[in-house]
């Protein structure tokens, strides 16, 4: 494990490669699950403001979903997801261009129509954080489906840290991640 700051970091975040290589995957990590995507209590509120803004970019059945059960819910495990169409399908804000699956959060964000990307759990993945009264853990979330991308990041030597150096510094800061780079620059 790193340290930095109030934030441990497993040492695969920094040594394994990762570059999502959606031409490959299409997207499969919003699609496939138990459930929706990890959402922070703060973020609640956040869907809840601005989901008549997103509404527009969404399928008819992400916007029935979220008409019927709400911006977010309450997974098995009691912890706060975004709701999925038909309770374990893709999420409630899938879009598609393609045939690749895409966030309606972010493509309403891209297009200026609000100010927020979209969940911080979705612009971290693969590195899920968990989450204790005094510090965060991030450790890097392993899926076949994401194999793509593991060979893509092989092919271009990116690290998983590196490859989400913006959404490690949305999270916890410009500092911060140049601090983690320092510490693995050190290793």
């Amino acid at each position: 494990m790193i340290e930095v700051g109030s934030v441990l970091v497993h040492e695969d975040v920094v040594k394994e490669n990762f570059v999502c290589n959606l031409t490959k995957c299409k997207g499969a990590c919003c699609l496939e699950g138990d459930s929706g995507a990890p959402l922070n209590h703060d973020e609640l509120q956040i869907l809840a403001d601005i989901y008549p803004k997103v509404k527009p970019y969404m399928t008819e059945k992400g916007i029935k979903t979220i008409e019927e059960v709400g911006t977010h819910v309450t997974d098995f495990e009691g912890d706060y997801t975004t709701p999925c169409v038909d309770v374990n399908k893709e999420c409630a804000y899938v879009t598609w261009e393609g045939g690749i699956t895409k966030c309606a959060i972010e493509k309403a964000y891209e297009e200026g129509a609000v100010d927020w990307k979209k969940p911080i759990s979705c612009h971290l993945y693969p590195i899920r954080i968990t989450t204790y009264p005094e510090f965060d853990v991030l450790h890097y979330d392993r899926w076949n489906i994401c194999s793509p991308a593991c060979s893509f990041g092989n092919e271009l030597k990116v690290h998983v840290h590196e490859f989400l150096k913006g959404p490690l510094i949305r999270k916890y800061g410009q500092q911060w991640y140049q601090e983690l780079e320092d510490t693995v620059a050190g290793i």
